[in-house]
């Protein structure tokens, strides 16, 4: 899982979405599994 400072260019991958896990938000892509990332 990768640390960024911005989610914005992940969210709009095919496949991705986005979740709020422990006050952290989270991008999970099921179809390419590499753009998991969280911000921070």
């Amino acid at each position: 899982m990768k640390v960024r400072t911005s989610l914005r260019s992940l969210k709009r991958k095919p496949g991705s979405t986005v979740v709020r896990r422990r006050g952290r938000v989270v991008v999970v892509n099921r179809l390419n599994p590499q753009w998991k990332s969280r911000q921070g």
